[in-house]
């Protein structure tokens, strides 16, 4: 069967929730009909992962939706989570698998040609791509890669493709012309000052 991803793909990132604990910016984002969601929590104890990842993970999972797990394979499991995305210092493709039952997911960052080229011959369920734009979410950045690289890596694979970096409510209706299937958003929708609003917007301009 075909896997498909939504075409919103919002990132809830620890250090970018302000006041609000992520299991409620999760409950308004699935509230305005985002149905695809990913926590990453980079700073976060392993208990702390497991806390605010259980709840989501059955929120999520209530309102029919995907909900990822970033880095973290042995909490995507546990937390009845969809899946584990990993990046390129996490663990590969086919180790994060074996770790995670039957039917959960993986997918994997790349930021070069090459790296996009390695992920597209793992089981990786969806590959993500980026920065497509300047961003502002990492403090050491990769280079930003651009909508022309972008349109390369589409003609490059036939899964799922995930674009990120810099994605605001402006561009992401491009990045979806240049051929992503899903946008990744953090700040653009966490920074906004009517968070469940500004998802509503987003969903309407990726159609």
């Amino acid at each position: 069967m075909d896997f498909r991803l939504p075409r919103l793909y919002a990132i809830i990132d620890s250090v970018q929730t302000r006041n609000l604990e992520p299991v409620d910016v999760a409950d308004v984002l699935l509230s305005a009909g985002v149905r695809l969601i990913q926590y990453r929590g980079k700073m976060d104890s392993s208990r702390r992962m497991f806390d605010v990842c259980s709840p989501i993970a059955e929120r999520v999972r209530e309102a029919g939706g995907i909900f990822i797990v970033n880095d973290r394979a042995d909490l995507a499991r546990i937390t009845g989570a969809d899946g584990v995305h990993v990046g390129q210092d996490d663990l590969p493709v086919e180790d994060a698998r074996r770790v995670l039952l039957a039917g959960q997911r993986v997918g994997v960052s790349t930021h070069t040609r090459a790296q996009f080229g390695d992920a597209d011959a793992t089981p990786a369920d969806y590959i993500a791509f980026g920065p497509i734009f300047p961003t502002g979410s990492k403090e050491r950045p990769d280079p930003v890669v651009g909508l022309k690289q972008l349109r390369a890596m589409r003609a490059m694979t036939r899964k799922p493709l995930v674009a990120i970096g810099g994605i605001t409510l402006d561009n992401a209706a491009s990045v979806i012309e240049a051929g992503a299937d899903s946008v990744a958003v953090i700040r653009d929708l966490l920074a906004a000052d009517d968070i469940g609003a500004q998802a509503r917007k987003f969903l309407k301009a990726l159609g």
